[in-house]
């Protein structure tokens, strides 16, 4: 996006967590799986692709284990977009 010259707000997760309330902003009346980072330990162990959590329990989750949100996670206006794809991203773009 750098080299486009794209405007954005970049954001370093791991130092600077998103509150509670950003995490639920975001997420909004979406549904929460395309949120969850299937690659963590803790997706794994609870097994969240043939039990998916509800939104509360998986926000919950995902603020004591910052690893299970997908990252990037990249909005433009009411499109979101998580995970790092470049052909969608090229699409939202």
């Amino acid at each position: 996006m750098q080299a486009r010259k794209i405007d954005f707000e970049e954001r370093e997760y791991g130092k600077n967590p998103l509150t509670e309330k950003e995490l639920r902003d975001i997420i909004g009346d979406d549904p929460i799986q395309p949120f969850l980072n299937t690659r963590t330990p803790l997706y794994r162990e609870k097994n969240m692709k043939q039990k998916p959590p509800s939104k509360d329990e998986a926000i919950k989750l995902m603020l004591k284990d910052l690893n299970l949100l997908k990252r990037p996670v990249i909005i433009k206006g009411k499109k979101k977009l998580t995970g790092f794809n470049e052909a969608e991203l090229k699409r939202l773009l």
